[in-house]
């Protein structure tokens, strides 16, 4: 491959104490777990709203225990409970659904009351890394190349971009190599006399005539005369670019073969609506950190001495080779007791100003797989924002920090580490 040289001087727009990439769930509550620590505080996203899957990419449901997460997500439920746009408590369940494009309103005004500086339509580009610190990230939003300095880095991308771009180490897929798979949503409308000139035209895509041929699709409400709709895409790869062109191009055309067949085989009277803006991705590159949680940990429900989030959702790893709904593990090997996170695992092995949350956190991909819903990752988010506000006031690499200053200030805001209370709130649900 032909290389070429690039070398031009960029300007330092911009300066903070923490600097987090990526505001999906984790990147928004490490945000405001380090403003509210006084630090100044900078979050960039790629896309037009804070949220990420959640909100561009239509995932509009938070999976596992909603309650006992800490300030962050408590004030975001507030939020969206304000509005009337999520589903009450319900003892027992799994998952909670809210009106996404409500939730992207709810997250921006969080922000930006606590003083964030938010960036959007700005791309991570490339990192200065002397001897495992990070000095600058240069980003590229419509005014060009700018760079940022901080004296805290949090990479919650999703695929690890700045340890990947800082030399540090990394992990990606499972035993069959591929990664988690990927979900495409897209929405309909229902209507009494369905439109026919908005049925997908014929030899435009591929048929569709029997339930057999369908890939996993799950249906879920999206207010009055409304449905999600959410179709598995596997074995493409989050963080490389034409795997993802492909991921992108691929999920939309299953999406007009799965809409044809809703509308012509069964009859349903649903019309597009539109579709999520980007694919769901479950799981990008993982940061390897100065502990990998291990699936292993899950299962026997261990506890850390440096715990900070405790995870119950269970261990949702569907193969990554098929697109039908089977799971890596027999389902009767799914469900986990509630289990700790340690702060070991969201602090970068190599770096000395590099911390991680949200999907990109240390952990092997079955691990991952419960641990990388939006519950959990608003936890590791939170506690990561947390400690590297303490270490950027103190000058110190993350791991100075003390671990029961960091629990005390998560305990302090609500969040619930003990892991017998966790299963107590998790069964109350509504009438606790």
């Amino acid at each position: 491959m032909d290389e070429i040289a690039y070398d031009r001087k960029i300007p330092v727009r911009y300066e903070a104490d923490v600097a987090i990439f990526g505001a999906g769930m984790a990147g928004v509550s490490a945000a405001l777990g380090a403003a509210l620590r006084g630090a100044r505080v900078l979050l960039v996203e790629r896309f037009a709203v804070p949220g990420g899957n959640s909100t561009t990419g239509g995932v509009a449901s938070f999976c596992g225990n909603t309650r006992g997460q800490g300030r962050a997500f408590d004030m975001v439920v507030e939020g969206l409970e304000a509005f009337g746009a999520v589903a009450p408590l319900d003892a027992g369940k799994s998952s909670r659904v809210f009106h996404h494009e409500i939730l992207a309103v709810v997250l921006q005004e969080l922000l930006l009351r606590h003083g964030i500086r938010l960036l959007l339509h700005t791309r991570f580009v490339d990192v200065l890394c002397m001897d495992g610190h990070i000095g600058a990230c240069i980003v590229c939003g419509p005014s060009g190349p700018e760079a940022v300095r901080a004296k805290q880095f949090v990479d919650c991308t999703g695929e690890g971009e700045l340890a990947a771009r800082a030399g540090f180490p990394t992990m990606k897929g499972g035993g069959g190599g591929y990664q988690l798979p990927m979900s495409l949503l897209y929405f309909v409308r229902h209507v009494v006399n369905a439109d026919r000139r908005r049925e997908v035209p014929p030899g435009w895509f591929g048929s569709l005539e029997r339930e057999d041929q369908l890939p996993m699709t799950s249906v879920w409400p999206n207010g009055p005369g409304s449905n999600a709709v959410k179709i598995k895409i596997p074995m493409f790869d989050s963080t490389d670019t034409e795997s993802m062109t492909a991921a992108e191009i691929r999920g939309r055309r299953r999406m007009m073969e799965v809409l044809d067949y809703h509308q012509r085989v069964e009859g349903r009277n649903w019309i597009f609506d539109h579709c999520s803006p980007m694919i769901g991705i479950r799981e990008g590159r993982r940061i390897t950190g100065d502990y990998v949680l291990a699936v292993e940990d899950l299962r026997a429900g261990r506890s850390f001495d440096d715990a900070i989030a405790v995870g119950t959702f269970y261990l949702d790893g569907h193969k990554t080779d098929d697109d039908k709904r089977t799971y890596i593990l027999p389902k009767d090997e799914l469900a986990v007791p509630p289990y700790d996170i340690p702060l070991r695992s969201l602090i970068a092995r190599g770096g000395d100003n590099l911390m991680m949350a949200g999907r990109c956190l240390s952990a092997d991909q079955l691990a991952l797989s419960s641990a990388r819903v939006t519950t959990t990752c608003s936890m590791t988010g939170y506690a990561a924002g947390v400690t590297a506000a303490l270490a950027a006031a103190a000058g110190t690499d993350p791991r100075a920090v003390s671990v029961r200053r960091v629990q005390d200030i998560l305990l302090e805001g609500g969040a619930v580490l003990d892991k017998g209370k966790v299963r107590q709130l998790y069964a109350a649900g509504s009438d606790a």
